[in-house]
């Protein structure tokens, strides 16, 4: 990827600085929900374990095209960072939504799965964490839609979304056997 964009002469404060970017994107992906309290916003990622921090800083604003790189370092490494998210949301994150033909069967989506709503409009690294709350089947039994609980600045909110727009992170927590 750098090399297609020219970037032989990076210094080390550069590569430094996109190697962070880079850093901050992966370990934003969640390991396991931190409760199993569905009221519980909190999810535990390789961020939060570095940091000691909630969320993540939020990208710079503007797009940056190839003609803003030679005009200063920053914004080279901001090019760099963007072309990566691209790549990142184009090749990695459909990976993850495991969505076939017709001709084979994928378990549908459940209630307390956490997931990633995909959104084209929103800055780097910032597409938001959901909690499914409740799956809506369609006539043939498969989840159409969902709707996802999001928080936002400690403020909770509903949104119905269907299926091919979200990434599955974290299934639902097994439920414990009743005895």
């Amino acid at each position: 990827m750098l090399m297609q964009h020219g970037s032989t002469k990076l210094t080390h404060e550069v590569l430094t600085t996109f190697l962070a970017e880079v850093t901050a994107i992966v370990n934003s992906r969640p390991l396991v929900p931190v409760s199993t309290d569905p009221e519980d916003p909190v999810l535990l990622t390789p961020s939060t374990l570095l940091t000691q921090k909630i969320g993540s800083a939020p990208a710079p604003t503007g797009d940056f095209t190839i003609k803003d790189v030679s005009r200063q370092q920053w914004r080279h490494v901001q090019h760099l960072a963007q072309t990566f998210w691209s790549r990142w949301r184009g090749q990695y994150l459909p990976l993850l939504q495991a969505r076939s033909k017709w001709t084979s069967s994928v378990p549908n989506l459940k209630p307390g799965s956490v997931v990633l709503l995909k959104d084209q409009d929103s800055k780097r690294n910032e597409w938001p964490l959901g909690l499914i709350t409740r799956v809506i089947p369609s006539q043939d039994g498969k989840v159409r839609q969902v709707e996802v609980k999001i928080y936002k600045n400690d403020t909770a909110k509903l949104f119905l979304r269907p299926v091919t727009e979200t990434v599955l992170l974290l299934p639902p927590p097994p439920s414990e056997p009743i005895c």
